[in-house]
């Protein structure tokens, strides 16, 4: 796809989103169900059913997928995915590229052992790796707007309104 024929594609919808905002307000959803079996948990994922686990740091097996693993998996996806609609978009000179995520974790406060381990990630790093002859200052406008663009690091950056609840 060209720069041309991304932006016919999403020039409709950028109209009708700028003149009624809420056609733009989208509820994704995503379901498991506990295994009754093991400590899992089964996603479903409009694609395929996705068995998730605990880490064995943690004392699972290693066969199921970590969540933590999926977070990241999230991030790189929606970030490749942002990367190449914005060089795109930019008409950006971009050969072969990857995107890796890496997160440092403190499985003590994931198990209760130490208080003042965090539970979660301390840190990630998001690093895109470019073939590309464009200048450093187009790389880094490229880089600065798949950031601002890219929904799952966005969230991830500015913690959203979190709300939980349960009943039986």
């Amino acid at each position: 796809m060209d720069a041309t024929a991304l932006k016919a594609m999403q020039a409709p919808l950028k109209e009708t989103y700028r003149g009624d905002a809420a056609q733009a307000l989208i509820t994704l959803r995503a379901r498991g169900s506990i295994d009754d079996q093991s400590i899992a948990c089964k996603v479903e994922t409009g694609r395929a059913l996705a068995v998730a686990g605990l880490h064995p740091a943690t004392g699972g097996s290693g066969l199921e997928l970590c969540s933590g693993d999926m977070l990241l998996e999230a991030l790189v996806a929606c970030a490749g995915v942002t990367l190449k609609a914005v060089a795109t978009a930019l008409e950006f000179r971009l050969g072969a590229a990857t995107v890796e995520a890496e997160g440092d974790l403190d499985f003590r406060g994931t198990l209760g052992v130490a208080k003042d381990a965090p539970v979660g990630f301390r840190t990630i790093r998001l690093n895109f790796n470019l073939d590309t002859d464009e200048p450093q200052e187009r790389i880094d406008s490229l880089i600065k707007l798949t950031e601002r663009y890219c929904v799952v690091f966005q969230t991830i950056n500015s913690k959203p309104e979190l709300t939980v609840s349960g009943r039986a």
